[in-house]
């Protein structure tokens, strides 16, 4: 007698439902809740419950939360068939920065400045001492290596000390930049970071006929401004406010905008600050935390405060901004826009700041007063305290295949992936930050960083969580921040 055991149908032994996870990451949100997100910055807010059914392959096909994860390419199953092909294409479309390669060029035209500020990054020089502008033959060069960029977009932006002080020389290189344009057809533009206590009808008219835009600073309130920003011989907050009047006025209102930089002083007067910009027509501020060089390191002031002391600046620097909006005056916080067009639009942001690998010499590279180059601003303010890690050559002998392989660029963007970077390859807040080996080097002694001591990490886990509260808690605030993208 034969015994023949009886088989049950294929479909007992087939998980249900049928999925599989796509790689994300997740981290705790708050008691009850967690964040998860995927390398294409698409994000979901899970309860504890959902999250465990998610990993299990337990969620029904029919529920919202099936669907919703679905979409945002959390999972795929069997009528997904396009899934990992689009998710690859997303991906690819935010790592296209990469390959376009440079695209801001920043030429240090001078140290000479006539402030004096107490947050200042660099070294500055007193107005008379001419050997520290930079040359026309260096600039020439500069140029040269700009064209070599294969970015369809070229931004140039004239810094110092106060690049105003040595405008014969903005004059010369907008000039040739533009002829050489004439053969390449990019997409050319010209920023002046300037402090517009010395300019000129003469300087407004060329910047009029070039299009040309301005940056400043605006601290807040006279006396907090004045405090910060000392003019030898004048008064800063005027001459700042004559100053954007005047661009204004001949090259319209949009032609020059505004940054402020959080001291000590800064902290308790957010509402102030604000109500500065507002009364003066601005629709956005910037509110940037200290950074770790120069004077600021000088005089102790990244000492004054810490991230917590920052964060909260912000969340009620926001929170007032937020209603702002709601009393119908349209007004954005730059920083919170760059955040969200990570995590919403196709291709990210292009903030030098927070880019993976970071954005030093592949994003932004700085053209020094004396022919050396740098792979970021932070980089060559690093340089004036006598550390030369990020230095990439000089113009007089290095050539752009030289500086665009060396150890000082490759090392740097080699360790500042993320995705394989200690502590950073497993956080939830990976698609929306970026890495930092300057901060780290200054701070920490190592182009990495220990993340868990590291301030920058602090900061940008604390912005992105609260906007991410924002978004998923704040029906109203979600509609106000969502206008920004």
């Amino acid at each position: 007698m034969t015994l023949q055991a009886p088989f049950k149908p294929r479909e007992q032994f087939r998980p249900s439902p049928i999925y599989r996870l796509a790689p994300f990451r997740f981290g705790r949100f708050d008691e009850r809740r967690y964040v998860a997100t995927n390398d294409v910055g698409e994000y979901v807010i899970l309860e504890r419950e959902e999250l465990v059914a998610l990993c299990r392959r337990r969620l029904t096909p029919t529920s919202p939360l099936y669907r919703a994860l679905k979409v945002r390419h959390f999972l795929f199953d069997e009528d997904s068939d396009c899934a990992l092909d689009l998710l690859a294409l997303k991906y690819r479309t935010r790592a296209e920065r990469v390959a376009a390669f440079t695209g801001l060029h920043i030429f240090v035209v001078t140290l000479r400045c006539d402030h004096s500020c107490h947050y200042c990054q660099v070294s500055r020089q007193t107005e008379d001492r001419a050997a520290f502008d930079m040359t026309p033959a260096h600039a020439d060069r500069a140029l040269d290596l700009v064209f070599r960029s294969p970015s369809p977009q070229i931004k140039i932006e004239f810094q110092g000390g106060e690049p105003l002080l040595n405008f014969a020389l903005i004059r010369h290189i907008v000039h040739r930049a533009e002829a050489i344009n004439a053969h390449h057809r990019k997409d050319l533009r010209f920023v002046i970071a300037t402090n517009l206590s010395r300019l000129t009808d003469e300087m407004l008219k060329f910047c009029k006929d070039h299009d040309i835009y301005f940056s400043t600073s605006l601290d807040g309130p006279e006396e907090l401004h004045n405090t910060h920003r000392p003019l030898r011989g004048g008064n800063s907050y005027a001459a700042t406010l004559e100053g954007i009047r005047r661009v204004r006025e001949q090259l319209g209102p949009h032609h020059v905008s505004a940054l402020m930089t959080t001291t000590p002083r800064s902290l308790g007067q957010i509402e102030a600050i604000l109500e500065e910009y507002v009364r003066h027509g601005f629709h956005s501020a910037f509110l940037r935390s200290l950074s770790p060089y120069g004077f600021a390191v000088r005089t102790s002031l990244v000492r004054k405060y810490d991230v917590a002391d920052w964060l909260d600046f912000y969340r009620r620097g926001l929170a007032y901004i937020l209603d702002l909006n709601r009393r119908g005056y349209p007004f954005r916080e730059e920083y919170t826009a760059i955040v969200l067009q990570k995590m919403f639009s196709p291709q990210g942001a292009s903030y030098v700041d927070l880019q993976s690998p970071a954005g030093i010499g592949i994003a932004a590279i700085i053209y020094n007063y004396d022919g050396g180059v740098y792979a970021s601003d932070e980089g060559r303010m690093l340089a004036e305290m006598g550390d030369f890690a990020f230095r990439l050559g000089h113009l007089d002998t290095d050539s752009y295949e030289t500086m665009m392989t060396s150890d000082a660029l490759l090392g740097p963007l080699e360790d500042s992936l993320l995705e394989s970077s200690p502590m950073c390859s497993d956080c939830p807040y990976l698609p929306f930050c970026g890495a930092d080996p300057v901060f780290h080097r200054a701070t920490q002694g190592d182009a990495v960083g220990h993340k868990a001591f590291s301030a920058f990490c602090k900061k940008q886990t604390g912005v992105v969580h609260h906007i991410l509260a924002l978004l998923e808690d704040n029906p109203e605030a979600r509609s106000i921040l969502m206008s920004w993208v």
